[in-house]
């Protein structure tokens, strides 16, 4: 470079607003098209009534807080969003915290995950039938009744009643009585019909008692032939035995004694049971534990959110397990040196660290939440829908249901983006604040 000859200032290139506009311009039109025209619109028709031709103001909007379904609906919402994001990202924290010191950690987590490849839809099938009320049918059930069946043992013979001409009849709550008193030294028989196949199956055939000395004795036995040819309140053959079935002696209202039917049905009783009537209480009797109506009025909406935990527990997970890896090791071991235990060093360091990415998740999931309609419109039977109903439920139901309004459909649709727009707010100054890090 020559002396005394100096290098101007480079010339920065104006912006070309015309190029960039072209490039905007896509973008925008597509935007306009499927936010802002919808918004817009739902706006505008939620002014007017369902026929969309007469004006009505916010008389929509004072229609959706008077209307009992709406407000079940919003109810229903506000419990959705402060249970089902709480306890999906606990559970997230949770898991990827433990998971961190296992040699299965991975394998773990790839299960926990899986189930978000799985749509709305066919996750609602798998839970509408996870649910079921019958125990043969539904996993819930099935291990609930196991585990009630385990501390309380079930009827021996339910649904059994006396054949017609017995000397039996109902004593109240669903026990049975005999007209006459026992006398010792007699036989008491005690046929039985309306026996479960299932409950019999495997029983040996039915022996008549003999009388003892002083003792009362008999035989209970389902009174019924296949193929019929039997006698009524006679022990034929072929007869099955009812064992396990309680008999009592009563006398006075007091039960004075009681005996268990054996495997040929008969039972001994005491010297005491002589001059007393004998009863098959109801214990003998009851229906079997048919296990929680899950999806009932009353636990529909707790046992759908079990079926999103399911769903985005896992989400949560993998999320909150790529915050952990990027906390200071020597943070955490720095605490334990200095005799932190493992509880402190998860409540005191490893839970502010992360709340960025709690809250990341916190937030994603409320405004998901907000969405919910496939599982609660899958999983809720049609009696317990009503109990169920959300805002984004109610919104289709308004608009395309069998009593359709548009403008009230609308105006949940407005009230919808209303409830969205803080925690989007949120969610926005949160990614600012990220960036000027």
């Amino acid at each position: 470079m020559r002396a005394g000859v100096g290098v101007g200032p480079r010339r920065v290139a104006k912006p070309r607003v015309g190029v960039a506009a072209v490039f905007l311009l896509p973008a925008l039109v597509v935007l306009g098209a499927l936010v802002v025209y919808p918004i817009g619109f739902s706006v505008y028709r939620s002014l007017f009534d369902a026929s969309g031709n007469g004006f009505v103001g916010l008389g929509n909007y004072g229609a959706m807080f008077s209307d009992e379904a709406i407000r079940t609906a919003l109810g229903n919402t506000v419990v959705w969003v402060v249970v089902a994001p709480a306890v999906s990202t606990a559970l997230g924290l949770v898991f990827a915290v433990l998971t961190e010191r296992v040699r299965w950690g991975t394998a773990f987590k790839l299960v926990v995950f899986m189930p978000m490849a799985i749509s709305m839809l066919a996750a609602g099938i798998i839970f509408r039938l996870v649910y079921d009320q019958d125990p043969q049918r539904g996993v819930a059930n099935a291990v609930w009744v196991a585990v009630h069946d385990t501390f309380a043992k079930p009827a021996p013979f339910p649904g059994a009643k006396p054949r017609p001409g017995a000397d039996l009849r109902p004593s109240g709550g669903g026990a049975f009585s005999t007209r006459s008193v026992a006398r010792a030294g007699t036989s008491v028989n005690l046929p039985l019909v309306a026996v479960q196949p299932s409950d019999v199956r495997g029983a040996r055939q039915a022996v008549l008692a003999r009388p003892r000395p002083g003792k009362v004795t008999g035989t209970a036995w389902l009174d019924f032939t296949r193929g019929g040819g039997g006698r009524p309140n006679v022990i034929d053959p072929g007869e099955r035995a009812l064992a396990g079935l309680t008999v009592q002696a009563v006398r006075g209202g007091r039960v004075v004694a009681s005996a268990v039917t054996g495997a040929e049905g008969t039972y001994v009783l005491p010297a005491e049971a002589a001059g007393a009537q004998l009863r098959l209480p109801a214990a003998n009797f009851a229906a079997a534990y048919n296990g929680v109506d899950w999806l009932g009025p009353a636990l529909v909406t707790p046992a759908i959110i079990g079926s999103y935990v399911w769903m985005w527990a896992g989400f949560a997970m993998v999320l909150i397990a790529a915050g952990l890896a990027g906390v200071p090791r020597e943070l955490l071991e720095a605490a334990r040196v200095d005799g932190a235990g493992e509880w402190q060093v998860f409540r005191r360091i490893m839970v502010p660290l992360l709340a960025p990415v709690l809250v990341v998740v916190l937030v994603t999931l409320m405004i998901n939440v907000l969405k919910i309609f496939d599982l609660v419109y899958v999983i809720a039977p049609g009696s317990s829908l009503r109990s169920a109903n959300v805002l984004a439920l109610q919104l289709f139901q308004s608009s395309f249901g069998t009593d359709v309004d548009e403008g009230l459909g609308s105006a949940i649709a407005v009230f919808l983006l209303v409830l969205v727009a803080p925690v989007m707010y949120v969610n926005l100054r949160r990614m600012r604040k990220e960036r000027r890090r």
